[in-house]
């Protein structure tokens, strides 16, 4: 317990005096984790959409495929960005390994079936009867969506939570593929695991207590959001 209540005071000492270095990662942490959850969200959302309100042959094994992949171990995602963008790999003329480019890429994978799957689900469950009466009312295909993706978006708000959660918190697949590199790619998750293997458990208690209030604050934000569109 004592170590927790010293990283706890690290925590606050390193916030309060506004430590360059912490407030950097943390940036960065936000900003990579950020833009892979936009762009998870902007593949996620209109497949998920897709899946949901359509038939074709094939649809459930897609599904499936996005239900497995909302459990994918990060670190294989790793392995295959990190495959990719080697300079004998298909994308290495690219030169994006070990990169924040990188980082956003792996993440980005990892969060897409998440937010797809999410997506899937919240539009499954609206009454399957709204588009037919929507259309009846003379709604282009296209006002339709809109207004379908309005109906579900309490549920699509919890799939951009779900997404970011599942990507501000990882750590094997940022490893492999963006080398912890001072200034460049240390975020919040890394920068724990190397304090920790120096033996800086204060240090690592810290950062992990702020990565925590970090992922709190987006989600919290995004939880006022989602509960002002609620009716209950």
């Amino acid at each position: 317990m004592e170590i927790f209540w010293q990283g706890f005071v690290e925590a606050v000492r390193l916030l309060a005096t506004g430590d360059p270095e912490v407030l950097e990662i943390t940036l960065r942490t936000l900003k990579i984790s950020g833009f892979a959850t936009l762009i998870s969200v902007l593949i996620g959302v209109p497949f998920g959409t897709l899946l949901a309100l359509t038939n074709f042959p094939g649809r459930r094994f897609l599904v499936s495929v996005v239900n497995f992949g909302m459990g994918l171990p990060p670190v294989v995602v790793g392995l295959a960005v990190w495959l990719t963008f080697t300079r004998y790999g298909p994308l290495g003329f690219l030169d994006l390994l070990y990169t924040p480019a990188a980082m956003v890429v792996a993440q980005a994978i990892i969060a897409s079936p998440i937010v797809a799957g999410f997506t899937v689900a919240a539009m499954q469950s609206l009454n399957p009867r709204i588009p037919l009466q929507i259309l009846a009312l003379g709604a282009s295909r296209l006002q339709m969506l809109r207004l379908l993706v309005r109906e579900a978006r309490l549920g699509l708000l919890a799939a951009v939570m779900a997404g970011f959660g599942g990507v501000i918190s990882e750590v094997g697949a940022s490893m492999m593929v963006g080398g912890n590199i001072a200034g460049s790619t240390r975020v919040l998750t890394t920068a724990t695991v190397l304090a920790v293997g120096q033996g800086k458990y204060e240090l690592a208690t810290a950062l992990s207590i702020i990565l925590l209030l970090l992922a709190y604050g987006i989600t919290a934000f995004l939880t006022m959001a989602q509960q002002r569109g609620s009716h209950v």
